[in-house]
Protein backbone atom coordinates (compact mmCIF):
# COMPACT_ATOMS: atom_id res chain seq x y z
CA UNK A 1 0.00 0.00 0.00
CA UNK A 2 2.67 2.19 0.97
CA UNK A 3 4.74 1.71 -2.23
CA UNK A 4 1.40 2.55 -4.27
CA UNK A 5 1.23 5.99 -2.56
CA UNK A 6 4.73 6.36 -3.40
CA UNK A 7 4.38 5.98 -6.84
CA UNK A 8 0.97 8.01 -7.13
CA UNK A 9 3.27 10.73 -5.85
CA UNK A 10 5.88 10.32 -8.03
CA UNK A 11 3.73 10.32 -11.18
CA UNK A 12 1.47 13.18 -9.52
CA UNK A 13 5.09 15.71 -9.45
CA UNK A 14 6.10 14.72 -12.81
CA UNK A 15 2.61 15.57 -14.17
CA UNK A 16 2.58 18.91 -12.34
CA UNK A 17 6.22 20.22 -12.68
CA UNK A 18 5.24 19.36 -16.65
CA UNK A 19 1.91 21.35 -16.53
CA UNK A 20 3.73 24.11 -14.84
CA UNK A 21 6.12 24.30 -17.51
CA UNK A 22 3.49 24.74 -19.77
CA UNK A 23 1.43 26.70 -18.14
CA UNK A 24 4.89 29.60 -17.58
CA UNK A 25 4.95 29.78 -21.75
CA UNK A 26 1.20 31.18 -21.82
CA UNK A 27 1.78 33.46 -18.51
CA UNK A 28 4.99 34.81 -20.57
CA UNK A 29 3.64 35.32 -23.58
CA UNK A 30 0.39 36.92 -21.78
CA UNK A 31 2.95 39.32 -20.40
CA UNK A 32 4.49 40.11 -23.77
CA UNK A 33 1.20 41.09 -25.29
CA UNK A 34 -0.58 37.64 -26.35
CA UNK A 35 -3.46 36.33 -25.11
CA UNK A 36 -3.81 32.89 -27.08
CA UNK A 37 -3.11 30.33 -24.75
CA UNK A 38 -5.40 32.45 -21.86
CA UNK A 39 -8.33 32.43 -24.42
CA UNK A 40 -7.84 28.61 -24.77
CA UNK A 41 -8.33 28.43 -21.47
CA UNK A 42 -4.45 26.73 -21.19
CA UNK A 43 -3.19 29.03 -18.02
CA UNK A 44 -4.98 27.14 -15.29
CA UNK A 45 -4.00 24.24 -12.67
CA UNK A 46 -6.74 22.04 -14.08
CA UNK A 47 -5.11 19.57 -15.44
CA UNK A 48 -7.73 18.44 -18.15
CA UNK A 49 -7.19 21.24 -20.65
CA UNK A 50 -3.19 20.03 -20.59
CA UNK A 51 -3.43 16.53 -20.89
CA UNK A 52 -2.38 14.56 -23.79
CA UNK A 53 -3.60 11.19 -24.21
CA UNK A 54 -0.26 9.72 -24.92
CA UNK A 55 2.44 11.48 -23.39
CA UNK A 56 0.40 12.42 -20.28
CA UNK A 57 -1.33 8.77 -19.20
CA UNK A 58 -0.17 6.20 -21.57
CA UNK A 59 3.51 6.63 -21.57
CA UNK A 60 4.07 7.34 -18.30
CA UNK A 61 2.02 4.30 -16.91
CA UNK A 62 3.56 1.77 -19.50
CA UNK A 63 7.31 3.12 -18.74
CA UNK A 64 6.21 2.94 -14.64
CA UNK A 65 5.25 -0.69 -15.01
CA UNK A 66 7.76 -2.08 -16.84
CA UNK A 67 11.29 0.12 -16.11
CA UNK A 68 10.40 1.55 -12.57
CA UNK A 69 10.70 5.43 -14.49
CA UNK A 70 8.24 7.57 -15.85
CA UNK A 71 8.66 10.22 -17.97
CA UNK A 72 6.03 11.89 -20.21
CA UNK A 73 4.57 15.38 -21.21
CA UNK A 74 1.50 17.55 -21.67
CA UNK A 75 -0.31 19.64 -25.35
CA UNK A 76 2.66 21.99 -25.87
CA UNK A 77 0.95 26.12 -24.49
CA UNK A 78 0.16 27.73 -28.11
CA UNK A 79 1.47 31.43 -28.53
CA UNK A 80 1.03 33.54 -31.63
CA UNK A 81 4.70 35.26 -32.21
CA UNK A 82 2.59 38.02 -34.31
CA UNK A 83 1.11 39.06 -31.20
CA UNK A 84 4.21 39.37 -28.95
CA UNK A 85 5.53 42.63 -28.60
CA UNK A 86 9.15 41.85 -28.54
CA UNK A 87 9.83 40.33 -32.36
CA UNK A 88 13.32 39.57 -31.80
CA UNK A 89 13.47 38.16 -28.58
CA UNK A 90 10.12 37.52 -27.54
CA UNK A 91 9.79 33.53 -28.49
CA UNK A 92 13.07 32.96 -26.72
CA UNK A 93 11.11 34.72 -23.41
CA UNK A 94 8.40 32.49 -23.84
CA UNK A 95 10.38 29.01 -24.58
CA UNK A 96 12.58 29.77 -21.63
CA UNK A 97 10.07 30.53 -19.28
CA UNK A 98 9.25 26.59 -19.10
CA UNK A 99 12.99 25.62 -17.85
CA UNK A 100 13.02 28.59 -16.26
CA UNK A 101 10.33 27.50 -13.93
CA UNK A 102 11.54 24.25 -13.50
CA UNK A 103 14.47 25.15 -11.62
CA UNK A 104 12.53 27.46 -9.92
CA UNK A 105 10.65 24.71 -8.59
CA UNK A 106 13.37 22.96 -8.00
CA UNK A 107 15.20 25.20 -6.17
CA UNK A 108 12.08 26.55 -3.78
CA UNK A 109 11.86 22.42 -2.50
CA UNK A 110 15.43 21.95 -2.19
CA UNK A 111 15.31 25.29 0.43
CA UNK A 112 11.66 23.67 1.76
CA UNK A 113 13.56 19.83 2.09
CA UNK A 114 16.47 22.11 3.75
CA UNK A 115 14.15 23.22 6.96
CA UNK A 116 12.85 19.64 7.57
CA UNK A 117 14.05 18.25 11.07
CA UNK A 118 15.67 14.93 9.52
CA UNK A 119 18.95 14.00 9.93
CA UNK A 120 20.82 13.94 6.73
CA UNK A 121 21.75 10.58 6.62
CA UNK A 122 17.95 9.70 6.47
CA UNK A 123 17.82 12.06 3.52
CA UNK A 124 20.83 11.51 1.76
CA UNK A 125 18.62 7.32 2.18
CA UNK A 126 15.36 9.04 0.78
CA UNK A 127 17.47 10.18 -2.17
CA UNK A 128 19.31 7.56 -2.88
CA UNK A 129 15.93 5.02 -2.43
CA UNK A 130 14.09 7.70 -5.26
CA UNK A 131 17.22 7.97 -7.37
CA UNK A 132 17.36 4.05 -8.06
CA UNK A 133 13.56 3.44 -8.15
CA UNK A 134 13.70 1.37 -4.85
CA UNK A 135 10.02 2.07 -4.10
CA UNK A 136 10.12 -0.56 -1.02
CA UNK A 137 13.01 0.64 0.20
CA UNK A 138 11.61 4.18 0.28
CA UNK A 139 8.22 2.96 2.00
CA UNK A 140 10.68 1.83 4.97
CA UNK A 141 12.17 5.40 5.47
CA UNK A 142 8.68 6.95 5.26
CA UNK A 143 6.24 5.24 6.47
CA UNK A 144 4.61 6.79 9.62
CA UNK A 145 6.81 9.67 9.77
CA UNK A 146 5.13 13.04 8.42
CA UNK A 147 8.73 14.81 7.88
CA UNK A 148 10.06 11.91 6.04
CA UNK A 149 7.29 11.94 3.83
CA UNK A 150 7.36 15.59 3.24
CA UNK A 151 11.17 15.27 2.52
CA UNK A 152 10.82 12.53 -0.16
CA UNK A 153 7.87 14.80 -2.23
CA UNK A 154 10.20 17.49 -2.14
CA UNK A 155 13.30 14.97 -3.08
CA UNK A 156 10.59 13.90 -6.35
CA UNK A 157 9.72 17.90 -7.20
CA UNK A 158 13.54 18.33 -7.36
CA UNK A 159 14.04 15.05 -9.41
CA UNK A 160 11.69 15.53 -11.81
CA UNK A 161 12.17 19.42 -12.18
CA UNK A 162 15.66 19.11 -13.01
CA UNK A 163 15.52 16.65 -15.45
CA UNK A 164 12.35 18.53 -16.70
CA UNK A 165 14.81 22.01 -16.87
CA UNK A 166 17.74 20.29 -18.39
CA UNK A 167 16.03 18.05 -21.01
CA UNK A 168 14.18 20.93 -22.61
CA UNK A 169 16.90 22.84 -22.89
CA UNK A 170 18.59 21.09 -25.53
CA UNK A 171 18.80 22.93 -28.59
CA UNK A 172 17.09 20.50 -30.78
CA UNK A 173 13.49 21.25 -31.99
CA UNK A 174 10.81 21.20 -30.23
CA UNK A 175 12.45 21.74 -27.41
CA UNK A 176 12.88 24.59 -25.96
CA UNK A 177 16.81 25.21 -25.90
CA UNK A 178 16.11 25.39 -30.01
CA UNK A 179 14.06 29.02 -30.14
CA UNK A 180 17.70 30.36 -28.65
CA UNK A 181 19.61 28.15 -31.62
CA UNK A 182 17.16 29.70 -34.24
CA UNK A 183 18.61 33.30 -33.25
CA UNK A 184 22.69 31.86 -33.84
CA UNK A 185 21.37 29.77 -37.18
CA UNK A 186 19.37 30.27 -40.01
CA UNK A 187 17.86 27.55 -41.11
CA UNK A 188 15.09 26.94 -43.80
CA UNK A 189 11.77 26.52 -43.77
CA UNK A 190 11.73 23.22 -44.52
CA UNK A 191 14.35 22.04 -42.39
CA UNK A 192 12.58 23.41 -39.80
CA UNK A 193 9.56 21.82 -40.48
CA UNK A 194 10.98 18.66 -40.42
CA UNK A 195 13.03 19.05 -37.13
CA UNK A 196 9.99 20.11 -35.52
CA UNK A 197 8.34 16.70 -36.77
CA UNK A 198 11.19 14.45 -36.57
CA UNK A 199 13.43 15.87 -33.74
CA UNK A 200 11.96 14.33 -30.33
CA UNK A 201 12.46 11.02 -32.55
CA UNK A 202 16.62 12.58 -33.32
CA UNK A 203 17.04 13.41 -29.63
CA UNK A 204 16.46 10.22 -28.19
CA UNK A 205 18.33 8.25 -30.69
CA UNK A 206 21.74 10.47 -29.76
CA UNK A 207 20.87 9.88 -26.30
CA UNK A 208 20.83 5.96 -27.09
CA UNK A 209 24.11 7.05 -28.00
CA UNK A 210 27.12 6.27 -25.09
CA UNK A 211 29.03 9.41 -25.91
CA UNK A 212 26.14 11.67 -25.92
CA UNK A 213 24.00 9.62 -23.26
CA UNK A 214 26.83 10.12 -20.62
CA UNK A 215 27.66 13.43 -21.41
CA UNK A 216 23.53 14.23 -20.59
CA UNK A 217 23.97 12.30 -17.67
CA UNK A 218 27.36 13.98 -16.51
CA UNK A 219 25.20 17.57 -16.66
CA UNK A 220 22.22 16.26 -15.05
CA UNK A 221 24.26 14.61 -12.06
CA UNK A 222 25.67 17.88 -11.36
CA UNK A 223 22.85 19.79 -11.49
CA UNK A 224 21.29 16.92 -8.98
CA UNK A 225 23.88 17.12 -6.73
CA UNK A 226 24.11 21.07 -7.05
CA UNK A 227 20.18 21.05 -5.96
CA UNK A 228 20.25 18.34 -3.40
CA UNK A 229 23.19 19.80 -1.58
CA UNK A 230 20.92 22.20 -0.74
CA UNK A 231 18.34 20.13 0.64
CA UNK A 232 21.07 18.97 3.36
CA UNK A 233 22.47 22.52 4.88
Amino acid sequence: METTIILVFYIITLFYSIILHEISHGVVALWLGDRTAKDLGRITLDPIPHIDVVGSIIVPLVMIFTSGIAFGWAKPVPYNLNNIRNKKWGDVLVAFAGPTTNFTLALIAAIVAAFIPLANLTKQKIVISMMQRDWSGLAGYVMGDVASVIFSIMSMIIFWNILLGVFNLIPIPPLDGSKLLYKFINLDIKTRIFLEQWGILIIFGFLMIPVFSAGFHFILSIVWNSFFHISFL
